[in-house]
């Protein structure tokens, strides 16, 4: 890819473990946009820099692409839970697959945490979830239908009642997978922030701009060619993506920030750490480490699995191949394959608490 190797490459090897790498062209470009601002990026310098380089390698973003660009403030999808009001972000994100999750594994009214009956309904409630996300979601000014009719008690009831209890439902294949981060805060005043930024696959679209040293990313790899298709690709259309960083005010009067990366697994970690947390009270690093599952395939193979950290008691996993999921169970304690989860809580009283994921190499801190 243009520019890939240049910047990440050592002598044309893969650097070393602890070896220094400097971005000269996008410690360039990051400085100019603190003195500029930040609409630079779009309509400035920055922006004519990045249409022209966009330009020499055949991208069909100009710099006009750029310039009619804007950033849009939505109303976020909410939620109302027996245990706390949730919010998500809305289409083109899977917002809505996690919040219709945690809508239908209430429903079933499961009483303790970390057995069959938590396990297999939020592997179902996902199954169910995902095939309204697959249905539905797409560019927020073409949806078919209003994503809230899909919140509503009538509908999580009908579909909560479509959950076999006992036995797995057939599943699709559905993944997504790539270079995602995801971060909270929360101060003192109140202010609450869930955030998540990503490039999609690894390394984007391994581009590498020479003149800003902007590394771009690669969304449209959602949309499809059919020009039938719900996420088509077409002039000014946003495509569908997976982030979804999610907020919740709780009965109790906290609030928590929280979320994962991980592609399609990030409603599916999203539903492990708030029922853990919330519903059956474990401590907020508790609900972070404890095993995890991803429903979907990983890269490199066409097998629809689920996967499950080698954690998980045998007679856990006895009872979910008899149920008839399709199980992998991998060789790590802790794996990289389901996500890097966080999550910040401030409570009424002022009170901070955070808590970071073993699986990554982030942390919570407080200043």
């Amino acid at each position: 890819m243009p520019g890939f190797a240049a910047t990440f490459l050592s002598d044309g090897k893969v650097p070393q473990p602890g070896a220094r790498m400097k971005q000269v062209m996008l410690a360039d470009t990051i400085d100019q946009l603190a003195h500029a601002g930040l609409d630079d990026f779009y309509r400035g310098d920055v922006g004519r820099e990045i249409a022209d380089d966009l330009e020499r390698i055949g991208s069909p973003v100009t710099r006009n692409d750029l310039a009619r660009y804007r950033a849009l403030l939505r109303e976020p999808l909410e939620l109302r839970l027996e245990s706390a009001m949730l919010y998500n972000t809305p289409p083109p994100t899977q917002g809505l697959a996690s919040l219709i999750i945690l809508g239908l594994f209430e429903r079933l009214r499961v009483a303790q945490a970390e057995g069959f009956d938590h396990v297999h309904g939020l592997i179902e409630a996902t199954k169910r979830a995902f095939r309204i996300r697959d249905r539905i979601v797409t560019d927020q000014d073409r949806l078919p239908d209003r994503p809230e009719r899909y919140l509503e008690p009538a509908f999580l009831d009908a579909e909560a009642r479509k959950i076999d209890r006992r036995k797995a439902a057939k599943w699709p294949v559905q993944w997504g997978e790539g270079d995602t981060v995801w971060m909270g805060a929360a101060d003192a005043a109140g202010f609450v922030v869930s955030y998540i930024q990503s490039l999609y696959w690894e390394f984007g679209s391994g581009c590498v701009l020479p003149r800003t040293g902007v590394l771009m990313q690669n969304r449209g790899a959602s949309f499809a060619l059919d020009p039938d298709a719900l996420n088509a690709l077409a002039p000014g259309r946003r495509p569908l993506h997976t982030l979804n960083p999610a907020l919740a005010i709780l009965g109790d009067g906290r609030v928590i920030a929280y979320g994962t990366m991980g592609g399609d697994g990030q409603p599916q970690t999203q539903g492990a750490l708030f029922t853990r947390h919330v519903a059956f009270r474990q401590s907020l690093a508790d609900a972070i480490d404890r095993p995890r599952w991803l429903l979907g395939r990983t890269w490199g193979s066409q097998q629809t699995k689920l996967r499950l950290e080698s954690r998980f008691d045998a007679g856990l996993l006895d009872r979910l191949e008899g149920a008839g999921h399709d199980i992998e169970l991998l060789a790590e304690p802790y794996s990289d394959l389901m996500g890097h989860a966080g999550a910040v809580v401030l409570a009424p009283d002022g009170t901070l608490e955070g808590a970071h994921d073993p699986r990554a190499d982030g942390g919570a801190a407080g200043v």
